[in-house]
């Protein structure tokens, strides 16, 4: 990627400007207002000087859109076109790396070891996108892990979800005649964008059934041990809880490397385990 010889806080809105355009295909000046606080008048600068300055021809205002898309030309001059620069944005996960390397600050001596998002393209990603902001159903061809085969779904997307190996989209399902999460690296093809979706988010139980998982030290560490691993995870009385919804259950242990089929015989190998289980069962099974 080029160097480009332009101040920090103007790189980060042009690299904005990238990241929409590619991966939701509508770009409007509200992007740039409501992620950096600037006026509407900034913003269509920024856009502006973008295309005369750093990549010509590279978004077209489209009036049944109203706003910029990418044009056939299109090449992401100041990022890299990976999707997990999209997906980090709306995680409002923050790139430590970049951030930093922007700054100028020196500060080198800082390793990051992050899984490689799963592979996923914008064709893929921005008619889901536009299925969950206009509240539509999409005609998606998906891979199960099950069989391997690849079968056609008509889903109503409400909601993407970030866990910390993969990422999915929440959507009613047709066939299944309920609420699944689909992996967005197994679909297939252009996901097929139509009429108004049939079930939305309000309609989704597990979604909208609040709970909180409890983490606690392993019992079978002695007080000291435990104290040790309530400190790492700022616990309060040996008690951690992490508020989440029914759907989420399993993802936030996934995220804690916690297995409910597993007891591993040394409990420093999962460390913590769960204080509420019977309270989420239900949810676990599910």
């Amino acid at each position: 990627m080029n160097k480009w010889p332009i101040r920090w806080d103007l790189l980060l809105r042009y690299r904005l400007v990238e990241i929409i355009a590619l991966w939701e295909g509508r770009l409007t000046t509200n992007h740039l207002i409501q992620s950096f606080g600037i006026g509407r008048q900034q913003a269509s600068k920024d856009i502006n000087s973008y295309l005369n300055d750093i990549a010509p021809g590279s978004l077209i205002y489209d009036k049944s859109l109203k706003g910029y898309k990418p044009s056939d030309s299109f090449i992401p001059k100041l990022t890299s076109g990976h999707a997990d620069e999209y997906l980090h944005i709306l995680a409002r996960s923050e790139d430590i790396t970049i951030t930093f390397g922007e700054l100028d600050m020196g500060f080198e001596n800082t390793s990051m070891v992050r899984p490689i998002t799963r592979n996923i393209s914008p064709q893929v990603l921005r008619p889901l996108i536009q299925a969950i902001r206009e509240k539509k159903r999409v005609d998606i061809s998906y891979t199960s892990l099950k069989d391997g085969k690849e079968v056609e779904r008509i889903i109503s997307p409400h909601t993407l979800i970030c866990t910390p190996l993969r990422w999915h989209v929440r959507a009613y399902c047709e066939h299944a005649k309920g609420y699944r999460d689909f992996v967005l690296s197994r679909i297939r093809n252009i996901p097929d964008v139509n009429d108004k979706m049939i079930m939305g988010v309000n309609q989704d139980k597990l979604w909208n059934t609040k709970v909180t998982v409890e983490l606690t030290p392993d019992s079978r560490f002695t007080a000291a041990q435990a104290a040790v691993i309530a400190n790492d995870y700022g616990m309060n009385d040996n008690v951690l809880q992490i508020p989440t919804n029914a759907a989420l259950v399993r993802y936030v242990l996934d995220a804690y490397n916690i297995d409910i089929n597993v007891l591993d015989s040394n409990p420093k190998g999962q460390q913590i385990i769960i204080n509420n289980f019977e309270e989420l069962r239900l949810y676990l099974s599910y």
